[in-house]
């Protein structure tokens, strides 16, 4: 609610600003350095929004306090009603909406791409298919020199080494961009892990 009254507020402003009248312009300076808006979520999109904020700042004296503590930290800060505004990688679902009084806007304002990465000495380029990435998320593929993994890299003498998978445990946007996108490529990891 308190970023719609600052929408609306800014709105008012910008009238005011076309006028030829200084008194009006004076109240609009006035106004806007007392605005502060404040939110928190995910730490992706922070270098973008720690310049967009600071130029936005210098533009119209509006300050904005985002901190980056995590799309899980996000979300729960904008149901909490601790901020005006939330940060998140993933969609909010029913659930957690329902619990903002007056509802929420999704606002798309960055992209960015989950990789998947890993440490073979040689520094191999290695091809993957997403059938072969969730097999060794779900433990089915366990080596590097898998039959599986080798077919798609015959010209790669890959090790008899195990792999050892590294994944976040705590609820962030990239675990459910990742978990997404292996639910929808893989019906048992669908079934067994889940978004």
């Amino acid at each position: 609610m308190k970023i719609f009254v600052t929408l609306i507020l800014s709105a008012m402003l910008m009238i005011a600003c076309s006028s030829d009248n200084k008194d009006s312009k004076v109240a609009e300076t006035k106004a806007t350095e007392n605005v502060e808006l404040s939110g928190a979520g995910a730490t992706f999109p922070y270098p973008l929004y720690s310049k967009l904020f600071n130029a936005y700042y210098k533009l119209n004296g509006t300050k904005v306090n985002y901190q980056a503590i995590g799309s899980g930290g996000g979300i729960k800060q904008i149901i909490n009603g601790t901020v005006d505004f939330g940060g998140t990688d993933a969609f909010m679902n029913e659930k957690d909406m329902s619990k903002i009084p007056g509802g929420i806007a999704h606002i798309p304002t960055c992209l960015g791409a989950v990789v998947i990465t890993y440490n073979l000495e040689g520094s191999p380029v290695l091809k993957f298919t997403g059938e072969i990435v969730a097999d060794i998320f779900l433990g089915k593929i366990k080596k590097w020199n898998d039959p599986k993994i080798k077919a798609l890299n015959p010209e790669h003498n890959l090790p008899n080494q195990s792999i050892s998978v590294v994944h976040r445990s705590d609820g962030s946007g990239t675990t459910f961009i990742f978990s997404d996108y292996m639910s929808k490529i893989s019906a048992e990891w669908k079934e067994k892990v889940g978004t």
